[in-house]
């Protein structure tokens, strides 16, 4: 969205949940293909519908519940945050749940992906990391962060103090100085600091 229009517009949740489902439910047969393969009994091509089928259900389901979910609660909403993924995960997730046939199963699964959905959407909705910005030339983005860190030395002593690797010039000369006032050493004239 544009930073001036603030205005929420209405999403399809049906159409969404349709094409959601349409692709969940080719992963889950994919899936349930892949089990198929793996059991030491053969079952024949049948076998992906007839043994493993209920994986194709439970993905279709699922997909479609979490995109309805997701696009109901923003148009009720009207807002378009992180808590509608979080109410499609807690639906998708408790659909995975009924497949265990246990009310902690539904309430667990379903509270997980809840919580999984709704962090990934507040933090951005990507695996990949921070986005650059397209606006801003690469060269005078690497430039401001140069600019930012720099620090003068006189500040840094000033803050920090002497010592600890921070050796300004004239620090041999005070050093010298301070040590034969607090404990009356003579310290070499040899500097190891500059």
């Amino acid at each position: 969205m544009a930073s001036g229009d603030d205005q929420y517009h209405p999403k399809d949740a049906i159409k969404e949940a349709v094409t959601a489902s349409m692709i969940t439910g080719s992963a889950g047969a994919f899936i349930s293909a892949v089990q198929n393969t793996l059991t030491k009994r053969n079952h024949g091509p049948w076998g992906v519908f007839t043994r493993t089928g209920s994986t194709i259900a439970v993905f279709t389901i699922m997909g479609g519940a979490y995109e309805f979910t997701r696009n109901a609660a923003a148009n009720l909403r009207e807002k378009d945050d992180s808590l509608n993924p979080a109410l499609g995960g807690l639906l998708a997730g408790a659909v995975m749940g009924l497949k265990r046939g246990t009310t902690p199963s539904v309430i667990g699964f379903g509270a997980l992906t809840a919580v999984v959905m709704g962090t990934y959407d507040y933090t951005g909705a990507a695996l990949t990391g921070y986005k650059k910005d397209k606006e801003m030339d690469e060269f005078e983005r690497k430039q401001f962060l140069r600019k930012n860190r720099r620090v003068p030395i006189e500040q840094t002593v000033s803050e920090l103090g002497e010592g600890r690797g921070i050796y300004p010039p004239g620090y041999d000369e005070r050093r010298k100085e301070k040590i034969k006032e607090n404990y009356g050493i003579d310290v070499p004239a040899k500097s190891t600091h500059s």
